[in-house]
C-alpha cells in the first residue's frame, strides 16, 4: 500500500486532472435531487439497529414520507429486521441477504447503518448495484477500505453522502461563521477536549464497538465526528498525526466480570450495571433476537476481550499550519467538550455540556476575547431535535430540499468522510507504532491548505 500511495502522489502532483478526480464528487444537489418522474425517492436500508430504525428509520417515515418511501430493509439478524419494519411503520419487504434486497427493490438510495467495519462492503456494493449512498459516520475503519470506496465512487459515477449531523447544530454553525469572518485573525492552534461520561462512554464498551476489528477504536467511531468538525471549522486538511492511547479503566482492569448485565451475579455491587429490562424498545429489538446471533446489547464493560482505548491524546498538524491538541476521555462524571481556537488577534472558546449533574441552560455560550481588548459573550439558543438541532437540518437537506443554500458548506461527501476517519486511523497506527503518521501515506488524497469545493 505504501509504494502504491507514493506512486499515486507522484502522478497526481503532475496531473491536475487526476487531482480533481480524487478530490471532487458530484454536487450534493445533483446526486440527491428529486426524482424526475415526480415520484417519491426509493430508499433501502442495511443495518436495523438503534441508529438505523430510529434516526434514519422511524423519524424519516414520520417526517419525510411525502418525499421518500422505504422499499427494503436488510439485517443479518432476521428477528431484528422484522421488528425494525414494525417499529418504523412500513410495509416493505425485509431481507437477510443484501444483494437480494438490492436486486429485487432497486432503490434510488441506500442508507448504510451497519457495524462500522462493514460500511465499505455495503457502500461499494450498493454503488455497483446502482444506488447513491447515505452512510453513517465513520465512512470506514481503515485506509485500504477507504481507498476502495474512493475508487468505486469514481468508477461507478454514484454519490456518497456522509451524515455529519454535528455540522448542522446552531452553536457549531455560529462558530463556523466566526472563523469564516476571521473574528480573531488567522487561527494558529486549537485545543479540543471531549469528555464521554460514565453512562454514554461506558455504553461503547458494552456493545460491538468494544472490539477494534468492528469499530476501528473510538478514535475512528466516535472521534470521526470531532475530527470532521475540526476539518470543517478550519477549512483545511490534516497532514501529520501523532497519538497516545491506552485501556486503563474498562475491560480487564477490574476484579470481577460476566458476559452481560441481565444474568450477572455482581449486579448489586457493580456501579456500571445497566438494566436493559427498563427499556422496552431495546428489549424487543435486541434481547428478543439474541437467539439468532448471540449479540448482547447490555454486555459487560469489564469483558477481557475489549481491545479499544479508553483514553486518547492526539496531536495533528494541518496543511494551513494550524496545530491541534485533542483528547478523548470515556469515564468522565459529565459529558461534553471544551474547544479553543487561538488566533493572531485573540481567542474563541466554548464549553459545551451535553449531559451533566447540574441544571442546564437553554443556550450555549461562546466567549470571544480580543488581544489587548474586551471579552464578548455570544449566546446561541439550543436547536430543536437530536444532536443539538443538527439532525433535522441534515435530514431536511438530504430528503426535503437538496438544493437549499449551503453557505457554510455543511453537506459532506467522501472526501470529508475520508479526511475525518483518516485522522483516527492515523492516530491508531501511531499509537501502535509509536511514530507519527502522514495522512498522504494512507490513500491517494492529497491534503490541501484549503479544502476543495
Amino acid at each position: 500500500m505504501k509504494n502504491k500511495a507514493i506512486n499515486r502522489r507522484t502522478f497526481m502532483a503532475t496531473s491536475a486532472t487526476a487531482l480533481a478526480g480524487a478530490a471532487v464528487t458530484r454536487p450534493f444537489s445533483s446526486a440527491f435531487a428529486a426524482s424526475p418522474t415526480g415520484k417519491r425517492t426509493r430508499l433501502a436500508m442495511v443495518g436495523t439497529g438503534d441508529r438505523g430504525t430510529g434516526m434514519w428509520g422511524k423519524s424519516v417515515v414520520e417526517q419525510y414520507s411525502d418525499y421518500v418511501e422505504f422499499v427494503g430493509l436488510c439485517d443479518i439478524n432476521p428477528g431484528r429486521v422484522k421488528f425494525g419494519r414494525k417499529y418504523m411503520g412500513v410495509n416493505c419487504d425485509t431481507f437477510t441477504n443484501f444483494e437480494e434486497m438490492m436486486a429485487k427493490t432497486k432503490p434510488d438510495r441506500l442508507i448504510v447503518t451497519t457495524v462500522d467495519a462493514t460500511h465499505n462492503h455495503y457502500i461499494i456494493k450498493g454503488m455497483e448495484m446502482g444506488a447513491d449512498i447515505i452512510t453513517e459516520k465513520p465512512m470506514t475503519t481503515d485506509e485500504v477500505k477507504c481507498q476502495s470506496i474512493l475508487d468505486t465512487e469514481r468508477q461507478a459515477g454514484k454519490n456518497v453522502v456522509v451524515t455529519f449531523n454535528y455540522r448542522y447544530s446552531p452553536h457549531r454553525a455560529r462558530l463556523k461563521e466566526l472563523l469564516m469572518e476571521e473574528r480573531v485573525g488567522r487561527i494558529t492552534s486549537v485545543d479540543f477536549h471531549w469528555y464521554l461520561d460514565i453512562y454514554h462512554g461506558a455504553d461503547y464498551f458494552r456493545r460491538w464497538h468494544r472490539l477494534r476489528e468492528n469499530s476501528g477504536t473510538l478514535l475512528v467511531h466516535k472521534a470521526t465526528h470531532h475530527f470532521d468538525l475540526l476539518n470543517w471549522w478550519l477549512d483545511s486538511d490534516p497532514v501529520e498525526v501523532f497519538a497516545y492511547g491506552d485501556l486503563e479503566h474498562y475491560g480487564k482492569n477490574h476484579s470481577f466480570r460476566h458476559t452481560h448485565c441481565r444474568p450477572c451475579p455482581y449486579k448489586k455491587k457493580c456501579k456500571f450495571y445497566y438494566d436493559m429490562t427498563q427499556n422496552e424498545f431495546r428489549m424487543k429489538l435486541y434481547a428478543d433476537n439474541e437467539k439468532y446471533d448471540n449479540y448482547h446489547r447490555d454486555g459487560c464493560v469489564w469483558r477481557e476481550d475489549i481491545n479499544i482505548f479508553d483514553k486518547m491524546a492526539v496531536q495533528a498538524k494541518y496543511a494551513n499550519n494550524v496545530q491541534l491538541n485533542y483528547s478523548l476521555t470515556t469515564y468522565s462524571p459529565y459529558e461534553g467538550y471544551r474547544i479553543a481556537f487561538n488566533g493572531m488577534k485573540g481567542r474563541i472558546e466554548t464549553w459545551i455540556h451535553e449531559r451533566q449533574p447540574w441544571p442546564m441552560e437553554n443556550y450555549n455560550e461562546i466567549r470571544v476575547t480580543d488581544n489587548f481588548g474586551q471579552t464578548e459573550l455570544i449566546r446561541v439558543p439550543h436547536g430543536g431535535g437530536g444532536h443539538g438541532g443538527g439532525d433535522t437540518r441534515l435530514k431536511d437537506k438530504i430528503f426535503k430540499d437538496p438544493n437549499m443554500p449551503d453557505p457554510l458548506r455543511q453537506a459532506a461527501g467522501t472526501r470529508d468522510g475520508a479526511m475525518s476517519c483518516l485522522i483516527g486511523i492515523a492516530a491508531r497506527k501511531s499509537i501502535d507504532s509509536g511514530k507519527p503518521v502522514r495522512i498522504d501515506s494512507l490513500t491517494d488524497l492529497l491534503p490541501q491548505a484549503t479544502r476543495p469545493a
